[in-house]
C-alpha cells in the first residue's frame, strides 16, 4: 500500500468520500473489530495528500506564532486543531468558487490536514515558551544585561529532534488506548465532531470561518495602536526615542486607594497607587478572548491572587528587610511594579509545582494501568488489514533512536549533560509520557508542567548546581509527552472518521518540520532579547518559563542566598498547592467547583494584575454570552475567541519585525 495518495479528480470522485452516515458520538463505543467492519475507509479513501498536507503546512506554520504569543503572554497553550478545521474549509470553499480547485476536500483529507497543523502550531513549540525561554532568562549578566540566545542551529535541532521522539513515542500507546480501552480523548472527539459537521452542514461551516476572520482583523488592529512605535518623541535623558500611539493599559483604577508607601532619598513618603502594583486595564483584547476560553472560575482566582498580591502580600513584603552576604539590606520586594517576580513568584511558583505532582501522583491509577498497557497486558493476534494499516513498531524504534540520539548529542555537546544521563532522561520520558497520554485521554489535561517538575526535581538531585542541565532535561519529557499527547487526540478524531492511522501519522509527522521553522524563527522575532521577558513589565512575563527558572535557581543557588521572606513562601505555596489538590479531590462532586483554583491563584501570583483582571472580564463576556443565548455561544465563541488571538499575535510578529527594522 503506497503511502501518499492522489486528490479526487472532480466533485463526483470527492463526493464518494464524505462523512460517514454513523456519527463520532456512536463510533466511540465501537469494538475494533466493529470499527474494522463498519467504520473504517479502507486504503482507497483520499486522505494523505499533497494538497492536505500543504494546507497543514500553511496553517499550522501561522497558528504556531498564534500559540508562541499566547504561551509567552500566559503560559498557556490553545489547541489549533479545530481552527485549522473551520479554515481550511472556508479556504477550499473558496478557492473551489473561484475554480482555483477541482475539487473539495475529503473528510479524511481534511483530518490529515488538522493532523499537520496541530503537530506544526500546537505540539512542536512547547519547549519554547518553557525551558528555551527560561534559559534565555538565566543568561543575562552585568556586561550583557540583554542575555544570550541559542544558536539558531541548536534551537531549531532541539525542537525537531523533541517533535519527533514524542511523535514517535504515541506508535505503542495508540492500539491499546484508542482501539482496545476506547479512552475518551475529548479533544479528539470535538475534532471529529466539528468536522463531521462541517461536511454536513456548510453553510454552518461558513458562518464559523466568516466570524473567525473577522474577529481576527478585530484583533489585529491592536498591536497596530499600542505597539508599533510610530511616534518619535526624546526622552528624560534626551535621546531621541519611539513609542506606540498609545500605551499598552490604562491607568484606570487609580480613584481607587491603593496600599503602601515608598520612601525616597529625601525621605518623602508617597502613597501608592494602584497602577504603581500594575493593577490596570490593558488596551488589548488578546486576553480577554484568553479569558473567555479559559473559564470563569480559574480567571477569578488569577484575578484575587493579583489582587492579593497588590494590597496584602506586595506592601507586606515592602516592609520585610534582610542584610544578604554583600551586606546590602534588601526588601522582599524592592518595587511595587516588580512584586510578581518577586514575592508573587516564590509563592505562586511552588503553588503551581506541588499542585501538578500532586495531581500526578493522584492518578496513581492511571499510572499502574500505562504501565500495564506498556508492558503487554492485552496481547492480541493481529489480523493481517490491522498489520496493514496501524502504525508499525519499527517505526517507533528507528525514530526514537533517530529523535533520542539527536536530543542525547546536543545536550552533551552544547548543554552539558553527560551522556549517560541523558539516556536516562530519554528513558524517563518514555514512561512519563506514558502516564501523560493516559491522563490526555481520560480527562482531556496534559500534565506536561508536572512531568517537566518531576524531571527539574530528579536532575537537581543529579546534577545540582547546573541550571541548563536541570532545564533541559525537563524540557525533554514537557515536549516530547505534549507531542506524543497531541498525535493521539488527532488519531482518536482519525479513529472515529475511518481513517486510516498509517497515513494520518505521516501527516502528523512532517508537521514537525513546520512547526520547528516557524517555533524558531518566530521565538527570535517575538524575543529578540532577554528584556522582552525580564524586569518588571516586559512584553512577555512568560509565567511558565518563570516557574521553571524558578525551580532551576533554586537548585544552583541553594536555599541560603535566598531573602528569609521568599524561603517562607516557598513552603507556604507548596503546601497550599497540596492542600488544594486535597480539598477539592475529597470534596462532593457538587462542592468541587468552591475550592479555589489552584492554577488560576498560582497564575494570578506570578502575572502582571493587568493580565488577570483582562482575563477576567473576558470570562465575564462569555459566561454572560452563554447565559444569553447557549446556542449562540456554542456557535461562535471558540470562533470569536481564537480569531482575536490570531488576529492579534501575527499582527504582533509583523509588528516586532517592523519595531526591529524600520521603526528602531
Amino acid at each position: 500500500m503506497g503511502l501518499f495518495q492522489k486528490a479526487p479528480r472532480d466533485e463526483a470522485e470527492a463526493s464518494k468520500w464524505g462523512p460517514l452516515e454513523v456519527g463520532p458520538e456512536q463510533v466511540k463505543d465501537f469494538t475494533e473489530e466493529q470499527w474494522y467492519a463498519r467504520v473504517y475507509r479502507g486504503p482507497e479513501a483520499p486522505q494523505l495528500t499533497w494538497r492536505a498536507i500543504l494546507m497543514g503546512s500553511i496553517l499550522g506554520f501561522f497558528l504556531a506564532f498564534t500559540n508562541l504569543y499566547i504561551g509567552l503572554k500566559t503560559g498557556w497553550g490553545l489547541g489549533v486543531a479545530i481552527t485549522a478545521c473551520i479554515l481550511s474549509y472556508a479556504i477550499w470553499s473558496v478557492l473551489l468558487a473561484f475554480r482555483f480547485a477541482k475539487s473539495p476536500m475529503t473528510i479524511l483529507e481534511n483530518n490529515c490536514m488538522q493532523s499537520t497543523a496541530s503537530s506544526a502550531g500546537y505540539a512542536t513549540g512547547g519547549t519554547v515558551v518553557s525551558a528555551i525561554t527560561a534559559l534565555l532568562m538565566l543568561s543575562p549578566t552585568a556586561d550583557n544585561p540583554k542575555g544570550e540566545h541559542l544558536p539558531w542551529y541548536i534551537l531549531a535541532g532541539w525542537t525537531f529532534f523533541l517533535g519527533i521522539l514524542g511523535t514517535v513515542l504515541a506508535i505503542p500507546m495508540k492500539r491499546n488506548m484508542i482501539n482496545r480501552e476506547r479512552l475518551p480523548f475529548p479533544s479528539g472527539l470535538a475534532a471529529a465532531t466539528t468536522l463531521q459537521s462541517l461536511y454536513s452542514e456548510g453553510k454552518e461551516a461558513l458562518a464559523k470561518a466568516k466570524a473567525l476572520v473577522t474577529s481576527a482583523v478585530f484583533g489585529a488592529v491592536f498591536p497596530l495602536l499600542n505597539a508599533l512605535n510610530v511616534v518619535k518623541y526624546t526622552d528624560e535623558e534626551g535621546k531621541p526615542a519611539r513609542k506606540a500611539l498609545i500605551h499598552e493599559t490604562v491607568e484606570l483604577f487609580d480613584f481607587i486607594p491603593g496600599r503602601g508607601v515608598t520612601k525616597g532619598a529625601d525621605g518623602a513618603v508617597t502613597a501608592l497607587k494602584p497602577s504603581d502594583w500594575l493593577v490596570s486595564l490593558e488596551t488589548s483584547p488578546v486576553m480577554m478572548a484568553a479569558g473567555a476560553i479559559m473559564g470563569l472560575r480559574t480567571t477569578t482566582w488569577m484575578l484575587i491572587a493579583g489582587l492579593g498580591l497588590a494590597y496584602g502580600l506586595g506592601p507586606w513584603s515592602l516592609d520585610q528587610l534582610w542584610t544578604n552576604p554583600d551586606g546590602k539590606v534588601i526588601a522582599a520586594v524592592t518595587a511595587p511594579a516588580g512584586a510578581w517576580r518577586q514575592s508573587g513568584l516564590w509563592f505562586g511558583a511552588p503553588l503551581l509545582v506541588a499542585s501538578g505532582l500532586m495531581y500526578f501522583v493522584l492518578q496513581w491509577r492511571t499510572i499502574v494501568a500505562a504501565i500495564r498497557g506498556a508492558s503487554g497486558g492485552q496481547v492480541v493476534s493481529e489480523s493481517q488489514i490491522v498489520k496493514d494499516t496501524e502504525v508499525p513498531m519499527a517505526w517507533m524504534w528507528w525514530g526514537g533512536i533517530f529523535g533520542g540520539t539527536g536530543v542525547i548529542l546536543i545536550g552533551h555537546f552544547h548543554f552539558h549533560i553527560p551522556a549517560h544521563l541523558g539516556l536516562l532522561a530519554v528513558g524517563m520520558t518514555f514512561i512519563l509520557s506514558l502516564v501523560a497520554c493516559r491522563a490526555t485521554g481520560e480527562t482531556d489535561i496534559t500534565p506536561i508542567g508536572a512531568m517537566g517538575k518531576l524531571m527539574q526535581l530528579t536532575y537537581g538531585v543529579l546534577i545540582p548546581q547546573n541550571a541548563t542541565a536541570n532545564l533541559m532535561t525537563a524540557s525533554i519529557t514537557s515536549s516530547s509527552a505534549g507531542s506524543a499527547a497531541d498525535l493521539l487526540n488527532d488519531l482518536k478524531a482519525g479513529y472515529l472518521l475511518g481513517a486510516n492511522p498509517r497515513r494520518q501519522f505521516i501527516a502528523q509527522f512532517l508537521g514537525v518540520f513546520t512547526g520547528t521553522v516557524a517555533s524558531t524563527f518566530g521565538f527570535y522575532l517575538l524575543v529578540p532579547d532577554a528584556t522582552a521577558v525580564t524586569g518588571d513589565n516586559p512584553a512577555f512575563p512568560a509565567p511558565a518559563a518563570t516557574s521553571w527558572k524558578a525551580v532551576a535557581e533554586v537548585f544552583k543557588n541553594g536555599l541560603d542566598h535566598m531573602h528569609p521572606t521568599h524561603q517562607s513562601l516557598i513552603y507556604y505555596g507548596l503546601a497550599a498547592g497540596v492542600f488544594l489538590v486535597l480539598l477539592e479531590a475529597n470534596l462532593p462532586q457538587k462542592l468541587k467547583k468552591w475550592v479555589p483554583s489552584a492554577s488560576g491563584i498560582g497564575l494570578g501570583l506570578i502575572l502582571p494584575c493587568f493580565y488577570p483582571i483582562s482575563m477576567f472580564i473576558g470570562a465575564v463576556a462569555a459566561w454572560a454570552w452563554q447565559k444569553s443565548s447557549a446556542k449562540s455561544a456554542e456557535r461562535f465563541l471558540v470562533p470569536v475567541a481564537a480569531g482575536i488571538i490570531a488576529g492579534a499575535a501575527l499582527m504582533g510578529v509583523v509588528v516586532a519585525i517592523l519595531n526591529n527594522t524600520v521603526f528602531k
